[in-house]
């Protein structure tokens, strides 16, 4: 099948709701995806029908068995995980991350070091910070370049020595949508033997994951971002599986996934992300295994997601009372997702966020969690940036309203 926006829109019934008898533009896909109906039924159908906690000699415990080892597989070959054992769920990343941090630093010593970066959302970054007070370690920050948002890499290798124990980057950027070369880093942390912990919540629903290629320690993102619930999922590379000592409760398993993942699950959520990740794969080959039609799926939706990028930098490019923040070259599309940080020239970020909520225009403004990027703009006191981010099923007619209202603001 042919990937187009108008046969991916009527799956949401978001996309087509009138306010006041006027459209809406869901132009918030950072902050969380629109749901298609097919996860909205996955999930009501679960709790309609079969709402149970694991383990029991009944038939809705078993479907709740089912539902769990299927997402497990679904995540797996979302992820190109060697097995659906690295898969653990949580109620989303931050709460993983912060728990992941308490096993991961266990065996850390006062002296040791890690790295984290400006570029992160903060639930990459304090987590790791107060892990490493808790154990006397030294916390190194990698800078961001200023001029097109990136990540520098040559700071970040100044900062890498026999001392490190982990390095927690982001693989895009929330706020700037700005790619980060996570294999170099990966790459150079394990010759010191580091431990590599990626943030994927911003990449995931626009490029598709390989942790086996990466070959990366953990990796974190949620469902919400990807068109699914609110549901966190780790991969946990096999070396880490069985060898972390979690914090749990006693009789809790000690064996594979379920020894990471504190309490009663969102099992509702979970059928919700095996809906999810079927409806990402549903423009490959009906043939082929889910991993192959995610392929397909995935390069339909960056030719788009492409195109829409090239005509949103060209309508900036054309705007200098417009300020974007991160690379802003039509022709160096491939290095960012459709998602840009802007500042209008006499306008105050929540401004103009305001005036674009008035016609239905949904977007954010702020910091965006992103604190260390910000304030190396110099822009925490100043409102921050209105942020605007693009889907796949965002189309071109609406890039083109959004710019009707910002140069009504001019």
């Amino acid at each position: 099948m042919i990937f187009t926006p108008d046969k991916v829109r009527p799956q949401f019934s978001a996309l087509a709701q009138t306010i006041n008898h006027q459209p809406v533009l869901f132009l918030d896909g950072p902050g969380g995806s629109q749901v298609p109906n097919s996860v909205l039924i996955a999930m009501t159908d679960y709790l309609g029908y079969s709402n149970a906690n694991l383990g029991g000699h009944f038939f809705s415990s078993q479907k709740t068995n089912l539902v769990m080892d299927n997402a497990r597989i679904s995540c797996a070959a979302l992820l190109n995980a060697p097995s659906s054992d690295n898969i653990v769920f949580g109620a989303n990343m931050t709460s993983l991350t912060f728990q992941l941090s308490r096993a991961i630093s266990r065996d850390w010593k006062k002296g040791d070091e890690i790295i984290v970066t400006a570029l992160d959302h903060y639930s990459n970054v304090s987590s790791w910070k107060q892990a490493a007070e808790d154990k006397g370690v030294i916390v190194h920050q990698v800078r961001v370049n200023t001029d097109d948002c990136t990540l520098d890499m040559e700071h970040f290798y100044s900062l890498l020595s026999t001392k490190t124990k982990l390095v927690a980057t982001t693989y895009a950027s929330n706020t700037t949508g700005s790619l980060v070369d996570v294999q170099s880093i990966i790459r150079a942390s394990h010759e010191i033997g580091a431990m590599v912990y990626v943030d994927a919540v911003h990449y995931a629903p626009h490029h598709l994951i390989d942790v086996q290629r990466l070959d990366c320690d953990f990796l974190v993102c949620s469902a919400y971002k990807f068109f699914g619930p609110h549901v966190g999922i780790a991969y946990i590379s096999p070396k880490y599986l069985q060898s972390l000592s979690p914090y749990k409760v006693e009789p809790a398993t000690n064996i594979g996934p379920g020894r990471f993942e504190t309490g009663t699950q969102s099992f509702e959520g979970l059928a919700g992300v095996i809906a999810a990740i079927e409806y990402l794969a549903q423009w490959g080959a009906k043939e082929g295994s889910l991993r192959e039609r995610l392929v397909s799926s995935f390069t339909q939706y960056q030719q788009h997601e492409l195109a829409l990028t090239h005509y949103f930098l060209n309508k900036i490019e054309r705007r200098p009372w417009i300020s974007l923040f991160g690379i802003n070259e039509p022709n160096n599309c491939g290095n960012r997702t459709p998602t840009f940080a802007i500042r209008l020239q006499g306008h105050t970020p929540e401004e103009v966020a305001k005036e674009l909520g008035r016609n239905n225009v949904c977007v954010w403004s702020g910091h965006f969690y992103a604190l260390g990027l910000i304030r190396q703009l110099g822009l925490e006191e100043d409102g921050g940036v209105v942020r605007i981010g693009l889907m796949h099923y965002n189309t071109i007619d609406e890039i083109d309203y959004l710019f009707s209202l910002l140069d009504a603001l001019a």
